[in-house]
């Protein structure tokens, strides 16, 4: 009998590699891909070879992510039970301080990454029953986010992507749901310390452990719900709409830095 089948982006590290364990763990058969070569040979070993199947995978090469997904179905008998669109990047500080090569890759890996692995994977999620899509979105896709402008837009970009999908499979029994945690304590955070949005989160309790999102994941992965609202975001999403007139205001109070204008 084959085992249920999950595929993950950005599986090396972080909430990808929490996410893997949990699931071998289940008695899954994970996929584990990511650029950090060195990152998943330490996965796989903990995992254990006939457990999972890993492999370089540069979400934002097209040719790339839909060979390494059809190597990956060889293993699974041809079917897919969870995407989990998790591979991303961020760059933290003010937009114009901020260069544009850096901005344009935060696209290409947030969002044509995430299409890209949907595209690949689709023939596959529809020959499985009961198959998901399972986004990473955040907490600033409910509203821009001061010094993660670019950040703040692919996630609410992939928001409406979940959304539309989940609509567009439903005939084929695909459900499509993101997960919307606040910070998340992994290393992807780290260059980005003493940026004001982060230091306002943290003082606000806004950052969970990458095992909290895991336990959301393996949720996402056998319950039917379109967003998945995780600690601070679910207060956020109370308060924007009981009172949405506050959005930008609260926004701007808690995370605005002090701007020098020449």
């Amino acid at each position: 009998m084959i085992k249920k089948s999950i595929l993950i982006t950005g599986a090396a590290s972080g909430i990808g590699r929490e996410t893997a364990l949990f699931f071998a763990r289940k008695d899954w058969f994970v996929g584990i891909f990511d650029v950090n070569e060195a990152g998943l040979k330490t996965l796989e070993a903990e995992i254990g070879v006939s457990n999972c199947f890993s492999g370089f995978m540069d979400v934002t090469d097209t040719e790339n992510v839909q060979t390494v997904v059809n190597a990956f179905t060889l293993k699974t008998g041809g079917k897919l039970d969870v995407l989990l669109n998790n591979a991303g990047i961020l760059n933290f500080g003010l937009f114009e301080n901020v260069g544009l090569k850096h901005h344009l890759q935060v696209v290409d890996v947030n969002l044509k990454g995430c299409l890209n692995c949907i595209y690949a994977c689709l023939p596959y999620l529809k020959k499985t029953a009961g198959a998901r899509i399972i986004n990473l979105s955040s907490i600033s896709s409910l509203y821009g986010v001061p010094e993660l402008a670019v950040y703040s837009a692919t996630k609410h970009a992939l928001s409406a992507m979940t959304e539309a999908l989940d609509l567009e499979l439903e005939p084929y029994g695909i459900k499509v749901c993101d997960i919307k945690p606040p910070y998340v304590n992994t290393p992807m955070l780290s260059p980005g310390r003493n940026v004001k949005s982060m230091k306002v989160m943290n003082f606000l309790g806004g950052q969970l452990s990458a095992g909290k999102v895991t336990k959301t994941i393996w949720k996402a992965a056998h319950q039917n719900k379109l967003h998945w609202n995780i600690g601070l975001t679910g207060l956020m999403v109370l308060q924007f709409w009981l009172l949405p007139f506050s959005k930008r205001f609260a926004l701007k109070l808690l995370t605005m830095p002090k701007v020098e204008v020449n």
